[in-house]
């Protein structure tokens, strides 16, 4: 009895595990652009442009990634340039990093959240689908907000939740306390390439 109990457990567990699937994306066209949105993280800080993850993603990728990274940008400034970055490439694919500097900052989390809604539904309007990164939020030991995975849930869009935290968390992975090397940037681009083969978009 005691072990039949356990194995309706384990096969509960596994049906739940089943249920979180990533959400699904539409096929990306041959040569179709993708739009990589955000601030020092998406710029590449810390490597050499080659080696940023959308440089990187484009070549695992195999199609254009427009590298829409600005330093030091906040989720307010990056939701001010967002709709003629849109304009000007027109990509079939945004992906979205952004709230690092909201952190760094000490802004109020609602603030980057109503930022971070604003961007995604000016995507969605446009009917251009999007990934959303989860940034990790610096401290004693760096975490990943929660409002990530609840507004991916929210708008139905995938997530990648868990390698910028993976990658800030190892030294050799970070060119200085916030930023990625290139052997992070790519484990960064390799964790997006994934979890767009596993939406369907590649």
């Amino acid at each position: 009895m005691k072990y039949r109990i356990l194995l309706v457990l384990l096969l509960s567990i596994a049906g739940l595990v089943g249920c979180a699937k990533t959400p699904k994306l539409a096929q990306l066209p041959p040569e179709a652009s993708i739009l990589a949105f955000g601030d020092s993280l998406t710029f590449g800080t810390g490597a050499q442009p080659a080696e940023s993850y959308p440089a990187v993603l484009a070549v695992l990728t195999g199609h254009p990634v427009v590298n829409a990274g600005i330093p030091g940008q906040t989720s307010a400034e990056g939701r001010e340039r967002l709709a003629q970055t849109l304009n000007d490439t027109h990509p079939a694919l945004l992906i979205l990093c952004m709230g690092g500097n909201d952190f760094l900052q000490k802004f109020p989390e609602k603030q980057t959240v109503a930022n971070l809604r604003a961007m995604i539904e000016l995507t969605q309007s446009q009917q251009v689908p999007i990934l959303l990164i989860a940034t990790p939020r610096p401290g004693l030991g760096i975490s990943i907000p929660d409002f990530y995975a609840s507004l991916a849930k929210q708008y139905a869009i995938p997530l990648e939740a868990k390698a910028l935290e993976d990658i800030l968390s190892k030294r050799a992975l970070k060119s200085d306390l916030v930023h990625p090397n290139a052997t992070g940037y790519r484990q960064l681009a390799e964790a997006i390439d994934l979890v767009l083969k596993k939406a369907g978009a590649l």
